[in-house]
């Protein structure tokens, strides 16, 4: 698989994702989140994820306005949080998002949760803010299948993304299949898993046959999954450390060994039971 920092998956509209991108996820509003966004960008990173209730949008788009990058070279991802859910609401959302952004649009809007009783509506205002020019294309976050299901069975737009929690001992392969087979793609969110398996000894042993880090072992089987991947960092050196990731590849026997760690560790949330 001949991938670069440059490379990108395009989605089912057409748009063109990059492949590796930061989360600012927990990353402090202000200085510290500006800087790491700056950092990134320096490095050759052209993909910055968002959402409203990290409290940083305003940061992430100071940074991508001081970057000297054209706007049409910079992917930026927010995402529409759970208490601004429901047709109105969420339209006025994308507004405020755009406002802390201080952008024209979003390259991607993501529903962050599937709030039941008002995901669907939600969905209908994400199919106008698509249509209005506000984002190039709209997803979702944590949406497991039978949130999907439910959703294609109304939407006009098939969601671009599903951003999930995603690494080897998180293997959510039958939402994987789900999403590939409805043109969704998959992008990673947590694939270091907040930390909690970066010591086990079999991906170390994997790292050290590389000379690379568990972090970056852990992106690349991402990334040889085919998912978009968003490792987070504030410190430009691990910034530039998960972007070292394009001149080594797992082995088939790699793969599956990393793939049969799979413990189904959630890090973060876990929506299987939300209704």
């Amino acid at each position: 698989m001949a991938l670069n920092l440059q490379s990108t998956v395009k989605l089912n509209n057409g748009v063109e994702l990059p492949r590796l991108g930061l989360g600012v996820f927990r990353s402090p509003r202000g200085e510290v989140t500006r800087q790491a966004v700056l950092s990134a960008l320096a490095a050759g990173y052209r993909h910055i994820d968002t959402a409203r209730i990290y409290g940083n949008e305003r940061d992430v788009g100071l940074a991508v306005r001081e970057s000297g990058l054209s706007r049409g070279d910079i992917f930026v991802t927010t995402k529409l949080w759970n208490d601004d859910q429901g047709y109105d609401s969420t339209l006025r959302a994308c507004d405020r998002s755009l406002e802390a952004l201080g952008l024209e649009y979003v390259d991607l809007y993501l529903v962050h949760w599937p709030v039941p009783g008002r995901r669907l509506e939600s969905w209908r205002a994400m199919e106008k803010l698509l249509a209005d020019g506000k984002c190039r294309a709209i997803g979702v976050s944590n949406f497991m299948e039978h949130h999907l299901e439910e959703l294609l069975g109304r939407a006009k737009v098939v969601p671009a993304v599903n951003q999930v929690e995603q690494h080897p001992f998180l293997n959510q392969q039958s939402l994987q299949r789900y999403c590939a087979g409805k043109g969704i793609v998959v992008e990673a969110y947590s694939p270091l898993t907040k930390g909690m398996r970066l010591g086990d000894p079999r991906v170390v042993e994997v790292a050290r046959k590389y000379g690379k880090s568990p972090a970056q072992v852990l992106i690349r089987w991402c990334l040889e999954h085919d998912f978009v991947v968003i490792p987070k960092s504030v410190h430009e050196e691990r910034i530039r450390e998960n972007a070292n990731v394009f001149d080594f590849s797992l082995s088939a026997e790699e793969l599956r060994l990393l793939d049969g760690l799979n413990e189904d560790l959630y890090t973060g949330w876990d929506s299987r039971d939300v209704p």
